[in-house]
């Protein structure tokens, strides 16, 4: 008999939770003492509670009162939530508009550390096509969405990301050290998109463009996935998919309120 998720639950995360679920709108502030009546908890381990989300960046404590209140990662992490939500949502037309131009698959991936996550796809209905990743979790580096994005970054936060210099591979083609993806990320930064040779999948390659916000920072990409045989560099360059890729970037940064996009062609 399968057991309730429930059953799973650590009740010291769940209490973490409870602590983080007591700040409100109008209590935005509270002490040790009140949040061990409500939660029915023993001041000690009230506190420990406090000390490990405050360590965490969830919980800080107002040195004037000595009381806590929620810290800045919260709005982080609800931040993120709400750009993901619009993102995918703003992203759909496009991605759909994009398949019908270029006749192949389109994805919009966000970059989470070393990972690209897939959010939204739309496939194409030829026969040979490249399948939908939707909810993968790949190695940036392994794709098109996701050097696209690392390209963005400085340097260092490229070495801090990759400390080894060894790189995991998916392919034979796959980038294997951190120099080479050093290298490939700075051609990349020059052209404005990135192209996935067979590195996350053989016989499958991909190009993408970054797309950014209203703060002008990149917080996904837009790009195509399609069969080798189809997508070659004359019908990247000579067939206009890397133009109709920029202009579906565009497309998309305007949406999200990214002002440098205004005006372009």
């Amino acid at each position: 008999m399968k057991r309730e998720k429930v059953n799973y639950t650590i009740q010291s995360v769940s209490h973490a939770f409870d602590i983080l679920e007591s700040f409100t709108r109008t209590e935005d502030e509270l002490g040790v003492t009140e949040l061990s009546k409500r939660l029915g908890l023993h001041k000690n381990n009230v506190f420990r509670l406090l000390a490990t989300l405050e360590h965490r960046g969830y919980i800080e404590q107002n040195g004037a009162t000595e009381n806590y209140r929620l810290g800045a990662k919260t709005l982080q992490i609800g931040s993120i939530f709400i750009e993901q939500r619009e993102c995918r949502r703003q992203a759909r037309p496009i991605l759909e508009g994009l398949m019908a131009a270029s006749g192949e698959t389109t994805i919009v991936a966000v970059l989470r550390g070393t990972k690209v996550i897939y959010m939204d796809s739309v496939e194409t209905d030829k026969t040979v096509r490249a399948v939908s990743r939707v909810g993968a979790l790949l190695p940036a580096h392994c794709t098109a969405v996701g050097k696209v994005q690392l390209a963005q970054l400085p340097f260092a936060e490229i070495e801090r990301l990759y400390p080894e210099q060894s790189l995991t591979t998916l392919t034979d083609y796959s980038i294997k050290t951190r120099g080479d993806l050093l290298a490939e990320l700075k051609k990349i930064a020059a052209k404005g998109y990135a192209i996935e040779n067979e590195e996350a999948e053989t016989d499958v390659r991909g190009v993408s463009v970054a797309v950014k916000d209203y703060s002008k920072n990149v917080i996904a990409a837009i790009g195509i996935t399609a069969p080798v045989s189809r997508l070659t560099d004359e019908r990247l360059e000579k067939g206009g998919i890397t133009n109709l890729l920029q202009e579906a970037g565009q497309a998309l940064s305007m949406k999200l309120g990214f002002a440098g996009a205004v005006g372009k062609k």
